[in-house]
């Protein structure tokens, strides 16, 4: 029996299992699901990047700051997770249309 390729793969899985993945633990969660490597550590990389610059850019802050930086890097999170959730769900639905 032959192995299932990329399409058949995404096309198997639950697309509302990998957006509910990327939203709720966020990061990529749901590319682990539907066996996307590359998407996942380009998110891994951005979500990396949005860390050191929140920490390098919030070293020299003063403490009312605090809070506005906390909010700032929750926020890009929060988008982060948004869009891969939106980009993971778009994606089954084009394989699923096309086969």
């Amino acid at each position: 029996m032959a192995l299932p390729n990329r399409d058949q793969v995404l096309a198997a899985s639950a697309g509302w299992v990998a957006v509910l993945l990327n939203v709720l633990p966020g990061l990529g969660a749901g590319y682990l699901y539907q066996r996307r490597w590359k998407a996942y550590w380009i998110t891994s990389a951005f979500a990396t990047a949005w860390f050191v610059a929140g920490a390098a850019l919030g070293q020299g802050a003063a403490a009312d700051a605090e809070t506005q930086n906390q909010l700032v890097g929750l926020v890009g999170l929060l988008v982060l997770a948004a869009v891969t959730a939106a980009e993971a769900g778009l994606v089954v639905k084009r394989v699923r249309d096309a086969s």
